[in-house]
């Protein structure tokens, strides 16, 4: 039986495998951002609004997190929660809190000086009213740009998770997991192995890139106003 990818070592069909592979790391990836963003923007509006010791808390902790890199800290969780897509999926979200939460930071200190929200403040809303009504609908755009940034991102990272085996176990394919298996293949000329996987990976993230161009364009009011 004739197959568009061809099979594996095994008489897999490898563009069935990919196409499931593919499915689960969009999966994986799109619940890790939606844990990085719902936290780290949390965290990051809370901290650059109220400002003081909370602002120090949240952001030495933000800082400690960055101080590690990212695969190896998702690698340093996972040995501590176990191989698989699930666990993967937290590791992944949870080392993407930093970058959310500091482009919150930054925003909510810069709305916090704004007219409408001096307003609010002076009819005697509370900050935490103010900061979800005002200052959080205000924050939005960059945020939405950098969480579909954060999908191309998430997906090499579990990419690579799945690669060195602590993502998708078997039977259940994977796109870094089906690289890992075949790349001893490549030298006997089975090339397609490995090949398709990858740029499945690389067409991915090069489509969330420009999605998040595109909602940079459309989104930022500077930008759009360009000729």
């Amino acid at each position: 039986m004739i197959t568009l990818f061809g099979t594996d070592n095994l008489g897999r069909d490898v563009l069935r495998r990919v196409g499931h592979g593919a499915s689960a790391s969009l999966m994986v990836s799109i619940l890790a951002v939606s844990i990085s963003l719902v936290i780290g923007v949390t965290i990051g509006l809370a901290a650059g609004f109220v400002g003081g010791w909370l602002d120090s808390l949240f952001m030495r902790i933000m800082d400690i997190m960055l101080a590690f890199p990212l695969l190896l800290l998702a690698i340093t969780l996972l040995a501590i929660l176990g191989p698989g897509l699930r666990n993967a999926m937290i590791a992944v979200g949870i080392v993407g809190i930093p970058t959310y939460a500091r482009l919150a930071r930054s925003m909510a200190i810069g709305l916090r000086s704004e007219d409408f929200v001096m307003a609010a403040e002076s009819i005697g809303a509370t900050q935490w009213r103010i900061l979800w009504q005002h200052v959080f609908p205000n924050s939005l755009a960059p945020i939405i740009v950098q969480a579909t940034l954060g999908l191309g991102t998430a997906v090499i990272e579990t990419a690579a998770l799945g690669f060195l085996g602590l993502g998708q176990q078997a039977p259940f394919p994977e796109l870094g997991k089906m690289l890992a298996e075949s790349q001893q293949y490549l030298i006997t000329g089975a090339w397609w192995g490995m090949v398709f996987p990858g740029l499945t990976i690389t067409f991915v993230v090069l489509g969330f890139n420009l999605l998040g161009d595109g909602l940079r364009d459309t989104l930022d009011p500077k930008l759009r106003g360009r000729e």
